[in-house]
């Protein structure tokens, strides 16, 4: 049977998948089943940030395989020592939690911030409450699910974990309205990736910082797709210019193996203690020897080259009048279209050889921040050949 025979007769339709197996790649080229070439606009939905195979990337993981491979937390590794200084020097906040995903690190944000509402104020003020945004996405557990503001995923699953509400984005009286004694955090998304690659409002921002400083409430911040490099900072707060007490990891960190983790301000640095919190394979030293290099390759010259690279795709479409507009920053842009159907135009790249992505009714491009200039080029020729096709009937 081929690939996706098997997969079809054995694994659980739980994802719409298109008809591509992927076989092999080099940074955002790849190959499938008939050695069909493809460019790689998605890096596994905001993934490898480096590309596919990534020398350096693969040596280090292939060594570190072959060197020691698992521990638990029970002890210390070299690697998870390494990146836990990185990241903290790399942010500016004072401790990092390992985790294993992008919805892990926000449940592990969410207690923390309970805790810190609970230490602080005690049980009886029953202060645990958590304020998301409407068409905010932050996980698929059930608790994450909860903290998600949007309806569809608030279905099938009941019950949720309580403990959470939604305000609007960008409403900064509506968020003022859903504050109550009850409320500890408030949780964002700068740009509202499956939400549609909907950036912050830079004012209301900073107006919600304010109150949440005001009111000794903690920002908490899921960078899961927007962190690492991908918006052209290494965390897109430095386009707000505000620190979160918490921020959250994942996705490109580990360069195409699975990681996550939050980081968080000193004055919550020990709230966490022993038994608080755990995980089996967080910090697992094979997934830190790649994000160790992920860190190394994520300086200054290559976030300045991925502004770059936003710039051309803006240009490529600045008089495409399929193009409605392009929202987002750096490499994780929304193209809003005029007439076509997002979904259309994705199967008719896919059949020229380019993978995109949808957010919503939106073109979502979320490539490689190493993708080469060559290979940016040749899929912005197919994706704006094929936006400049006229609609089938």
């Amino acid at each position: 049977m081929k690939s996706q025979e098997l997969v079809e007769k054995y694994v659980m339709k739980t994802y719409a998948r298109k008809p591509l197996c992927i076989v092999s790649g080099e940074n955002a080229t790849c190959y499938d089943e008939n050695g069909k070439q493809y460019i790689d606009f998605s890096s596994g939905i905001g993934v490898n940030s480096l590309g596919f195979c990534d020398d350096d990337w693969s040596a280090a993981i292939a060594k570190q395989s072959q060197t020691l491979q698992h521990t638990s937390n029970l002890y210390v590794t070299q690697p998870m020592a390494i990146l836990a200084e990185k990241l903290c020097l790399k942010t500016g906040y004072a401790k990092v939690f390992y985790a294993n995903s992008g919805a892990e690190a926000n449940e592990g944000a969410i207690k923390l911030a309970r805790k810190y509402s609970f230490d602080k104020y005690g049980a009886a003020k029953k202060r645990y409450k958590i304020i998301s945004l409407v068409n905010s996405f932050h996980g698929r557990t059930i608790t994450t699910l909860a903290a998600t503001g949007q309806d569809v995923f608030h279905q099938s699953f009941h019950p949720f974990t309580e403990g959470f509400d939604y305000a609007q984005a960008n409403n900064i009286d509506d968020l003022l309205a859903k504050l109550d004694d009850t409320v500890c955090a408030v949780m964002i998304e700068w740009i509202q990736g499956e939400g549609g690659v909907n950036p912050l409002d830079p004012e209301y921002a900073k107006a919600l910082s304010a109150v949440c400083q005001e009111k000794d409430l903690l920002l908490i911040a899921d960078e899961v797709q927007t962190g690492v490099g991908r918006t052209g900072q290494f965390l897109a707060s430095q386009h707000y210019g505000i620190q979160p007490d918490i921020t959250t990891l994942a996705k490109g960190l580990g360069g195409g193996l699975p990681i996550g983790a939050f980081l968080c301000n000193e004055r919550l640095a020990n709230c966490l203690q022993y038994g608080d919190h755990g995980t089996t394979f967080g910090g697992n030293p094979v997934v830190c020897a790649g994000a160790n290099v992920v860190l190394e390759k994520v300086d200054d010259g290559l976030l300045e080259a991925v502004r770059a690279k936003e710039a051309l795709i803006r240009e490529t479409f600045a008089h495409t009048p399929e193009v409605m507009q392009i929202d987002g920053m750096g490499l994780m842009l929304g193209i809003q279209l005029q007439q076509k159907q997002a979904v259309t135009v994705v199967d008719e790249c896919l059949a020229e050889g380019l993978i995109v992505l949808t957010a919503k009714d939106k073109i979502r491009l979320l490539p490689p921040l190493t993708i080469s200039e060559t290979e940016l080029k040749t899929g912005l020729e197919i994706l704006l050949n094929v936006l400049n096709q006229p609609n089938k009937e």
